[in-house]
């Protein structure tokens, strides 16, 4: 392709969510977003490969592919083809922990035909708990004396929702998959060799961020778990770690240049850089400009929580709790600490199911009302958060714990659950709602003192993401909990935005991503300070929260002691 100036150039992020993917087209100057397409996964929308009552959520990689192309070619047709030929880099965020099985071509098994139908075989999504037994193992192994703690660096803590559990729960129940499985894939991964065209496991390029924080990566033990770790999680393991990788990268390296197939199916130059792919949060702190000590909330259907630091500051010692202290992993000379909530805007999802389940029902025995009853039912969230922001809320509201979907942070357990307290025959649906936000701002105030109780310092709150800029009483609510200002970022794509700014670095439009950042990073456009009238209320709600969830973890651990007994 013909030498473009850096004025000129322009770059796309490709943000890869749980329900959709973003192509977002960036002016690489400025950070100007010219035009972005966005595509639902069709498979995933009409529910299959599921079975959420038992926390299973699968992803077909056809779903990836045909919303990818789509995603592109929309964003394209928004500008002229002068503007796509100036397209000279790609960056890529997904979601994960989301692995999946690849054949010794690197084709993720349900491209095979054999394999179309199996859920074993697709990628698992970050929100599949089906593992959580191979993490419970995972955990006795590191933290007994036959092996070196491998969870030492990812908070001392192995989730069911990270790649190795996940691994060796699908191996171990499904055979074939296990037989034709030459190695596993991380989404973030495989996106960008994909496109590349040197997916086969053998060339393609992993990245720190997802080897670092959910595949137990680390250079002081060689890199992965050893052999006799990885049989130990599983014998459906042997063998898998001589396949996999040695060497890891940072996002502002190269993954490969885009193929001739995928510039034809995009629309775009061949050949343009591609960028190694990260996590979606760690994009979205590059995005929205943060630097040391800035924590970043990327707020949607579970909040993952980005904290950068120098890598003195946090040497050795681990920081208990967390997802991940890894180097590099966001800004490339920064150790990023990862935290996050399981469910965030899934809570307030689900409220409003519970409450819409009657007009489903009425919907279906009489589809001539269906469209009036789907549209009260896009009301009752305004609806609630109106009459919430109104309710007085004391003492003894109601009162909630975030944990629907398990807790990620601080100390990984997804066998928790959701819980309402404190309900009487006067509990009203506002009321509820209100409690429920207030859990959510309370699981965001844990993660805060998990980082600060430990020495890390957290000196300014950001936050991203769609809850963020939509819902001005959930984030009032998350400052007046935490008792922080919190500052919103002026773009809603800024996990895509960030995947662009390691693209532009990769192009060569910038020396290093510091400069590309202060070049092309979002501002904040808005800030919400904690309300002082509220806060001796707040800390007191606080700390019965902390309490009710003593008491859930007792009875949880109960209920383990009685299942093991059975056994």
């Amino acid at each position: 392709m013909e030498n473009i100036s850096a004025d000129q150039a322009h770059v796309i992020g490709l943000d890869f969510g749980s329900d959709s993917v973003r192509a977002l087209l960036v002016n690489a100057s400025n950070g100007e977003e010219i035009s972005s397409g966005v595509t639902y996964y069709p498979r995933w929308m009409e529910g299959k490969y599921n079975n959420p009552e038992h926390s299973q959520f699968r992803h077909h990689p056809k779903d990836y592919i045909e919303a990818m192309t789509s995603a592109v070619q929309e964003a394209l047709s928004q500008v002229s083809d002068a503007i796509a030929q100036s397209v000279v880099g790609i960056g890529v965020d997904t979601t994960g922990s989301t692995p999946a099985p690849i054949d010794k071509d690197g084709n993720v098994l349900a491209l095979r035909p054999e394999f179309a139908e199996n859920p074993n075989a697709m990628f698992v999504l970050w929100k599949d708990h089906t593992a959580v037994e191979k993490a419970d193992l995972i955990n006795e192994l590191a933290h007994g004396s036959d092996f070196p703690d491998y969870t030492r660096y990812i908070g001392g803590i192995y989730s069911s929702e990270w790649f190795w559990a996940k691994a060796a729960f699908v191996s171990e129940q499904d055979a074939a998959v296990a037989e034709q499985a030459y190695s596993w894939v991380e989404l973030c991964d495989w996106i960008p060799a994909l496109i590349a065209g040197n997916q086969h496991p053998d060339k393609f390029r992993r990245g720190i961020c997802a080897a670092g924080h959910k595949a137990m990566w680390h250079e002081s033990w060689g890199g992965l778990p050893d052999e006799q770790f990885l049989t130990a999680i599983s014998p459906t393991l042997a063998g898998l770690r001589d396949r996999m990788f040695d060497e890891v990268f940072t996002a502002d390296q190269e993954a490969g240049r885009l193929s001739a197939e995928w510039a034809s199916n995009f629309g775009l130059p061949e050949g343009i850089a591609i960028a190694i792919g990260e996590f979606d949060c760690h994009t979205g702190a590059v995005g929205a400009g943060a630097g040391a000590h800035d924590l970043v909330k990327v707020i949607g259907t579970s909040t993952c929580d980005i904290l950068m630091v120098d890598h003195e500051q946090v040497g050795d010692r681990t920081i208990h709790g967390i997802c991940g202290q890894v180097k590099g992993s966001a800004l490339p000379n920064l150790t990023a600490l990862e935290a996050g909530q399981s469910a965030f805007g899934d809570i307030y999802a689900w409220f409003k199911n519970l409450l819409a389940w009657p007009l489903r029902q009425l919907a279906e025995k009489d589809p001539s009302q269906a469209d009036a009853l789907q549209a009260f039912e896009d009301k009752l969230i305004p609806l609630l958060t109106e009459a919430a922001e109104q309710y007085q809320m004391h003492n003894h509201s109601p009162l909630a714990m975030d944990w629907h979907n398990g807790r990620r942070t601080p100390y990984a357990n997804q066998r928790l659950k959701g819980v309402l307290a404190e309900l009487n025959l006067g509990s009203e649906a506002p009321a509820i709602f209100a409690s429920l936000v207030e859990s959510t701002a309370h699981g965001a105030k844990a993660i805060v003192d998990c980082f600060v109780d430990q020495g890390v310092d957290v000196n300014r709150v950001l936050a991203i993401g769609g809850i963020s800029q939509k819902s001005p009483y959930v984030m009032q609510m998350c400052a007046d909990v935490i008792g922080r200002d919190i500052a919103v970022v002026r773009s809603e794509q800024c996990c895509a935005l960030g995947a662009a700014i390691f693209g532009a670095v990769t192009a060569g439009i910038y020396a290093d991503t510091d400069a590309a950042q202060k070049a092309m990073a979002s501002p904040i456009y808005k800030v919400f300070q904690p309300n002082q009238a509220v806060q001796a209320q707040r800390a007191q709600r606080y700390g019965t929260y902390k309490a009710l969830g003593q008491h859930i973890e007792q009875i949880e651990e109960y209920h383990q002691s009685q299942e093991r007994n059975d056994d």
